[in-house]
């Protein structure tokens, strides 16, 4: 049988949750942006005749005012976001239990074996959803149908908003394959440029290239992105139920003012790491490597990442690794916006292991204080707040805990 899948996707999202108590600004041109003051000043959504003024998602602040100086910018309010977002992913469940959420704003429906309760084809299904969720919650959303979750995706994309789009086995080539190589989902800026560098511009350019080429240029992905571009993508719905295994486990933050000496960067890479060896412990996951990414006053951004000895959750470990990556990528004073220390090689508990060589068991012992220090300060937090307890940071290059 052959699949129907649709992807819903919210207009203008926040924007539009925020018109719901302004209808005053539904004509004029509005945006919802982070706190310039604390420097998370981008445009977070924006609405249709902000849009049209060619307001861009992810744009400075000050960058959105130069092409509307009269532009009204409101605070986001993200509790109710998603707030929204759950009343509409329960109109979805209404019409099957195969709904998985893409973010805040976007879900895939597989309504192959429930199209028939609801209408006759996978569009007028479509409509009847789009229908309910403006006379519910006065929010619209633009649909893609289509044969597999990326050209439903595609379809969502292609006209907005408020609209349905059927990309079926008939016209999926005259649809998909004029559309920029960057439509497609996973293509990213440095993928796209990495191709348009090999002419490759359009998605039907991308389907006719050879796949061993393409592994050449964007290893597993470039198969991955071939296979995309002939409609052969496959994967199937996951139901809310099933959390798919976590790839990454990561935190970042954008600082008040930029850090410049190296006292300053180790508190910040501090920070985070506790952050994210919490997250692991709280999931009961190990990592095996280790990502930092820093982005400089002029928005350049550098990636290192390694991979550790031993799979870990330790706020330790992680640190230590993060120090390395840094020391090696940055140099002082240039400037620090913004960083990011990544888990990366995630495992289950029961998969992690510990190589002890002939010192090992001094090691081992270490490693089992650690463990018993973080678990205990994640019992702390989880009692008086997060902000009860957190890690000293020496205004030196720090060794954590060497006894």
């Amino acid at each position: 049988m052959e699949r129907v899948i649709l992807h819903c996707d919210l207009n203008c999202f926040y924007a539009s949750v925020e018109l719901l108590s302004h209808p005053d600004l539904w004509d004029i041109p509005m945006a919802v942006c982070g706190d310039p003051t604390s420097r998370h000043g981008i445009i977070l959504a924006k609405n249709e005749p902000a849009k049209r003024l060619g307001i861009r998602t992810a744009e400075t602040v000050w960058q959105a005012k130069k092409k509307a100086p009269g532009l009204v910018l409101l605070p986001p309010h993200h509790s109710l976001y998603r707030h929204y977002s759950r009343l509409i992913n329960e109109i979805y469940g209404h019409y099957t239990d195969l709904v998985e959420p893409f973010g805040i704003d976007e879900s895939w429906l597989d309504i192959t074996g429930s199209m028939h309760l609801f209408g006759t084809d996978g569009k007028q299904v479509a409509d009847q959803i789009r229908r309910r969720v403006k006379e519910e919650l006065g929010l619209t959303i633009s649909v893609g149908v289509s044969f597999n979750k990326v050209f439903a995706k595609l379809g969502s994309d292609y006209k907005k908003p408020d609209a349905t789009t059927v990309i079926s086995r008939e016209n999926w080539r005259e649809i998909v394959w004029p559309l920029p190589v960057d439509a497609l989902l996973f293509v990213g800026s440095a993928a796209r440029k990495l191709l348009n560098s090999h002419g490759i511009n359009t998605i039907g350019q991308l389907a006719q290239s050879s796949p061993e080429m393409l592994e050449t240029l964007l290893g597993k992905q470039g198969y991955q992105l071939h296979r995309y571009a002939n409609g052969l993508e496959d994967s199937p719905v996951r139901p809310q139920c099933e959390r798919e295994p976590v790839k990454s486990v990561g935190n970042g933050t954008t600082f008040p003012q930029n850090l410049t000496r190296w006292e300053e960067v180790c508190t910040g890479l501090s920070l985070l790491s506790d952050s994210v060896a919490q997250r692991l412990r709280q999931q009961d996951l190990y990592c095996g490597g280790v990502q930092v990414t820093i982005r400089d006053a002029q928005f350049k951004t550098i990636t290192r990442q390694k991979r550790l000895p031993e799979s870990t959750h330790l706020m330790k470990d992680i640190y230590q690794a993060a120090l390395e990556l840094t020391e090696r990528a940055w140099k002082a004073p240039n400037p620090i916006r913004m960083l990011t220390v990544t888990a990366l090689y995630i495992t289950e508990a029961a998969e992690s292991y510990q190589q002890l060589d002939l010192l090992g068991v001094q090691q081992s012992r270490r490693s089992e204080k650690q463990e018993q220090l973080e678990r205990a300060m994640d019992s702390i937090r989880g009692k008086y707040g997060k902000g009860s307890i957190a890690f000293g940071t020496p205004g030196e290059k720090p060794s954590f805990y060497d006894d």
